[in-house]
């Protein structure tokens, strides 16, 4: 099982680098999911994040998440064949938490150099784009 920080990582890079190590057998974990970073203007991100959940009524859907947990597993699950057996078993191996769980406090934590965020301006936090849609904290 490998534990991933999700801290400072770029959204879009991280979310297919998990769904490729899905695909291949592994259980994935992935603890600070809120300060993940999504590249791109403040108003640009959350205006794009917004018209996202925004579509489709409230009875009908589709639903779209408003944590930023279930925001990053939507995004992992959107780039897995989820109608095929394989897909569907892969999603099931990934588990993804806004913070550190007391049970993974002591563990070494692991990061994907693939999605280090090099930016130093112009990103908005998952946390930020959770709390702009309403995700109650």
């Amino acid at each position: 099982m490998k534990i991933i920080d999700g801290n400072n990582l770029v959204y879009g890079r991280l979310s297919a680098h998990i769904a490729k190590l899905l695909l291949n057998g592994e259980e994935i974990v992935i603890v600070n999911a809120d300060k993940v970073a999504v590249t791109g203007s403040r108003e640009f991100v959350l205006g794009k994040f917004r018209a996202r959940r925004d579509i489709g009524s409230v009875r009908k859907g589709p639903y779209y998440p408003r944590t930023s947990n279930q925001i990053l597993r939507r995004s992992i699950g959107d780039m897995l064949p989820k109608k095929k057996a394989r897909g569907a078993d892969a999603l099931r191996r990934c588990k993804v938490f806004s913070g550190v769980p007391v049970e993974f406090k002591d563990s070494s934590l692991e990061t994907v150099e693939a999605a280090k965020n090099d930016r130093v301006s112009r990103y908005v936090t998952l946390n930020e784009v959770a709390k702009n849609l309403g995700g109650k904290y």
